[in-house]
């Protein structure tokens, strides 16, 4: 029998790989059989005629797609052509079930539609010249925009894909020409340095955000580029569709809906770049919703967060709204739910419905005696819920679901429960609140969501979510989930944050150590950082588990390219050049970021007393080492001559070096030396060095990949050294330059900047790593985190 079915998959031109594959799924290989033997196709057919059978099997694996003979036989005919053909025909048999109708059937799926390569060929035109300008600034990069807007076109929809997409390649081509280094993926183009001003990494975060939401595929492949179109979700009536699609105007609508209990973390970014970056990437909208169904746990702190959070990763949402802005519309439909005998008032315990689910042997399900209550009984329970004339845990709304299904999710949520708290926005005009099960797809409805995008751990709410839209008969949005994104090595649960934050062994929700966003932000990681890392990863159906030393390295790589160069000194120690005068000072030019003009350039004082790192000078010289010692020259980053030591002193007590004395080559014939090192001038008339307050140097919080597996708790994972605070070091005068421009402009970005903080003035440290200022810092109190260090950390989890 398998191999019967190998060589039927086989006979209609899948690849070995696909059928070995399709053989392993059950139900696939279950439904793709059924549909090889409802064409009529069991001795072979056409591969393209197989792929769109396949096509086929694939979104009806349960089998219940009605009149799916006739969608079998139309691919094998050749009346349905194309993959979007055959989406439009699964979409038109879902929403006419009982009343199927082949003129209308015909003229929703584009049967007999012929677009001929000459008519591509002058749509592809007319467009490519409506948009000459844009094309032409943007290149190749707008080609993928350009086949969406020419796909969405009315006079193109049943145009052969592969016919379109050579026709704009090669049109494009006739256009630009070849592709040059312009062309080059991630490839960022300079532009010209406007002065010799340094170009801080305090650019405008919004542009940042926008860049990565559109330098990447994560729009054009994987999961978010399989999404259906607008208006291509069934509905239970053809007339939702088609006012849902008044509405919106066919555009993509989507929503960030978080609930305000707590504060966002690394997971949420990827919620925030999927939903945001997918309406944007569409020219769609994006809402930010509240869901704020649950008074006992929100707080006005968390509420003024998320917002900043979305903001700070560069979005704007089109409307902010909340759950409770709908809780009038919500409560009427929960009585109309009752009306139509789909919804109960139940007295049960917890207790007892949990042995009505079946309990702890799960065995047989059964109604509880609330269930077939009357109508009018059940509205009049409801509206006593509301009324007040119960406590909580005393009475709840049901859903009548189906208790057979094998759905946990379908055995009877709860739609109403009554809670004893006072509303933020609502006062004390609510005695009952809706449960999350009943909220979120009605406001999905209300707001005509499009594209209802959520993680995987929602994938079994799918079917409440339907369920009820359908119950009511209103517009039904499509949920569709992808896999969450989990960063190891670290704790999440706003429960174990909370218990480190209270217990003082973190700062508090902003510590640097931490994955809360707001914690992120503080340790000066960039936003368009964050949004590239999520780009890197992809958007798939599967949970993504990133080890930190992971998204180190992405992060490390962005700062590469986005951050300056200045000259710090974690443990400095003074260098007098005995034959340089007491007042001498030399301005040297120094580039922000070497062979990078367009972060411009500062002046660096040189004075007779200059401080290094300890770490670049050893007492006793040796033949591999190449920095600082008795009678050797080094050279100072940028400063014309090198200097050689010549004689040094030492603390009796500790033998540690507490000055060194050098001799300035200027006087003989340059030698370029081995090595340059950094170095910070004594210059108190330039106002250097920059004494630090603190640098804070941060290695991971938790010794293990997996804390809560610790046998004695999490708590007992943490590293006592994952904080070091460095005292008296120094950095060179740039850094004041960086908090000039930092803050000197206004007006418009005046709320970004607010929003970016002092994190926003990053650096590379030279030859240490990557630090930022800390928002602990003030007027005259520098203070400094280190974001990553340079490479990895030898020995560091990977």
């Amino acid at each position: 029998m398998a191999d019967d079915i190998v060589k039927a998959f086989a006979a209609i031109g899948l690849s070995d790989a696909v059928v070995k594959e399709t053989v392993k799924n059950t139900k696939l290989s279950s439904a793709l059989t059924g549909i090889i033997a409802e064409a009529g196709v069991t001795d072979g057919c056409d591969k393209a005629i197989g792929s769109l059978l396949y096509a086929l099997a694939t979104a009806d694996k349960s089998g219940s797609l009605p009149n799916r003979e006739y969608v079998s036989l139309a691919i094998k005919d050749g009346r349905l052509k194309t993959v979007r053909q055959v989406e439009a025909a699964i979409a038109y048999m879902k929403q006419n079930a009982g009343s199927f109708n082949e003129h209308v059937f015909n003229k929703d799926c584009g049967v007999g539609v012929e677009v001929t390569t000459e008519e591509v060929k002058t749509l592809v035109a007319a467009y490519i010249q409506e948009n000459k300008e844009v094309i032409e600034s943007e290149r190749y990069q707008r080609l993928s925009a350009t086949m969406v807007a020419l796909r969405a076109n009315p006079d193109l929809k049943w145009a052969d894909a592969t016919v379109l997409k050579k026709e704009i390649d090669l049109q494009f081509g006739q256009l630009l020409g070849p592709k040059d280094e312009r062309d080059a993926p991630k490839k960022k183009v300079k532009k010209p340095a406007a002065s010799k001003e340094a170009k801080t990494s305090t650019t405008n975060t919004a542009k940042t955000a926008a860049s990565a939401e559109h330098s990447g595929n994560m729009f054009e492949e994987g999961f978010l580029a399989r999404l259906y179109k607008p208006g291509e979700n069934p509905q239970i009536k053809p007339e939702l569709r088609e006012q849902h699609l008044r509405a919106t105007g066919g555009k993509v609508v989507t929503r960030f809906p978080p609930e305000p209990n707590g504060y966002l973390h690394i997971g949420h970014s990827k919620a925030i770049a999927v939903n945001f970056g997918y309406a944007k990437y569409h020219n769609g909208i994006c809402y930010l919703r509240y869901d704020d169904t649950n008074p006992e746990a929100e707080e006005e702190q968390y509420f003024v967060s998320i917002k900043e959070m979305v903001n700070w990763l560069g979005f704007k949402p089109y409307k902010i709204t909340y759950s409770s802005d709908y809780f009038q519309e919500l409560y009427d439909l929960a009585e109309e739910l009752i009306k139509r005998d789909k919804a109960y008032v139940c007295h049960c315990t917890a207790e007892e419905m949990y042995a009505a689910r079946g309990g702890d042997e799960r065995g047989p399900r059964y109604a509880c005696k609330h269930r077939n209550r009357p109508i009018d009984d059940s509205l009049a329970e409801f509206r006593g819920m509301n009324d007040g004339k119960y406590q909580p845990n005393q009475a709840i709304l049901r859903m009548k679901q189906d208790l057979e299904d094998g759905n946990p999710q379908m055995w009877d949520m709860v739609a109403y429960r009554v809670l004893d708290a006072p509303h933020h926005r609502t006062g004390d005009k609510w005695k009952i609140y809706p449960t999350y099960d009943f909220t979120h797809c009605l406001v999905d409805s209300f707001e005509n969501i499009s594209h209802s995008l959520c993680t995987t751990e929602f994938i079994t709410a799918r079917q409440s979510y339907e369920w009820l839209c359908d119950a009511l008969e209103v517009y039904k949005p499509k949920q569709s989930e992808y896999g969450r994104l989990n960063i190891t090595g670290t704790v999440l649960s706003k429960r174990k944050i909370a218990k480190l934050v209270t217990e003082k062994h973190v700062r508090g929700w902003d510590d640097p150590r931490l994955y809360t966003l707001v914690a992120i932000k503080r340790r000066g990681i960039p936003p368009g950082a964050i949004l590239n890392f999520v780009n890197e990863l992809g958007v798939t159906t599967s949970t993504t588990n990133i080890q930190t030393a992971r998204f180190e390295n992405s992060i490390r790589r962005y700062l590469e390219d986005h951050t300056p160069r200045l000259m710090v000194l974690l443990d400095p120690v003074p260098v007098i050049i005995d034959n340089l005068p007491d007042d001498y000072v030399e301005e040297c030019t120094v580039p922000y970021k070497p062979n990078d003009p367009t972060m411009g350039e500062r002046k660096v004082p040189f004075a007779k007393r200059v401080y290094i790192d300890r770490s670049d000078f050893r007492t006793e010289d040796s033949k591999d080492y190449f920095r600082l010692a008795p009678g050797k020259s080094v050279g100072l980053f940028r400063v014309p001559y090198p200097i050689k030591a010549t004689s040094f002193k030492t603390d009796p007590a500790t033998g540690l070096v507490t000055e060194i004395h050098a001799h300035y080559e200027n006087d003989a014939e340059f030698k370029k030396p081995k090595t340059y090192i950094q170095w910070v001038g004594d210059a108190p008339s330039h106002k250097s060095p920059v004494i630090l307050d603190e640098v804070r140097l941060f290695t991971p919080l938790f010794k293990s990949e997996n804390p809560s597996a610790h046998p004695d708790g999490f708590l007992a994972d943490i590293d006592p050294n994952s904080e070091q605070i460095v005292k008296n070091a120094m950095v060179e005068v740039g850094i004041t330059d960086m908090q000039k421009r930092g803050t000197k402009d206004a007006g418009e970005q005046d709320e970004q900047k607010r929003l970016d903080g002092p994190e926003a003035i990053r650096f590379q440290a030279m030859r240490v790593g990557y630090f930022c200022m800390d928002s602990d810092s003030s007027e005259g109190r520098v203070v400094l985190n280190r974001i990553v260090s340079l490479k990895e950390d030898v020995g560091k989890r990977a």
